[in-house]
């Protein structure tokens, strides 16, 4: 039986059983689920950096977008709430839509 260890979504067990295969899972406890998180976000990242056309990009960008929901919810937070920060953030320092990619800066 191949061992994964990782953080998966809610329904993989059931997907899992009505497939015919046995499992084993268990329930993490909240320091552990960040750790996971954490771990399953740097997963999603790479299959995000690997994702050879638009279709698969959009794919990874929504696991990793249900990631950082999960995320915000196990630092106490609400979705509503990290949009709020968002956007306060972006309406400070920008966004990322301009594109724009700094050379350097001289120091004085």
């Amino acid at each position: 039986m191949p061992k994964y260890n990782k953080l998966v979504r809610d329904y993989i067990p059931q997907i899992i059983e009505q497939s015919g295969s046995k499992y084993s899972v268990k329930t993490l406890g909240n320091e552990e689920y960040i750790i996971e998180l954490k771990k399953k976000m740097h997963e999603e990242i790479a299959e995000y950096e690997e994702a050879k056309n638009d279709q698969d990009a959009v794919e990874e960008l929504a696991d990793l977008l249900e990631l950082v929901y999960a995320a915000a919810e196990s630092h106490g937070t609400s979705v509503e709430h990290l949009e709020r920060v968002r956007m306060t953030k972006a309406e400070k320092r920008g966004a990322f839509k301009d594109k724009v990619f700094l050379i350097e800066v001289e120091d004085e």
